[in-house]
């Protein structure tokens, strides 16, 4: 009784009818809260330049060029003084203290003095 009951179920699914994807949203038309057209048509020149006229920067680009500079810089900075923390330079080090505690390396402050 069990399986015609779950066959019933199975078949049931799969004879009904497909649904059809809604969009998110029920307007057909998107519509933004924007000012106006952004968009500005090519004109055929390098950056909207013609040739002869001089570039104007922008209030924004000096203070962003010299900010991700000096940030560069700053990362560079930092990354020529981290601290070594590898584990072969810890491992050698202590490799130089035990030799030198059981006498089979001089010790380079007392052979210099």
């Amino acid at each position: 009784m069990r399986q015609a009951t779950s066959i019933a179920l199975r078949s049931r699914c799969l004879l009904r009818a497909p649904q059809t994807s809604r969009a998110f949203s029920t307007q057909s038309t998107l519509r933004s809260a924007d000012h106006g057209n952004h968009y500005d048509p090519p004109s055929g020149w390098l950056f909207g330049v013609k040739p002869g006229q001089k570039y104007v920067k922008e209030g924004w680009e000096n203070i962003w060029y010299i900010g991700f500079i000096g940030s560069l810089v700053a990362a560079g900075v930092a990354y020529v003084f981290k601290p070594d923390t590898s584990i072969q330079t810890w491992a050698l080090e202590e490799a130089r203290r035990r030799l030198e505690a059981e006498g089979i390396l001089e010790d380079p402050e007392k052979a210099q003095k």
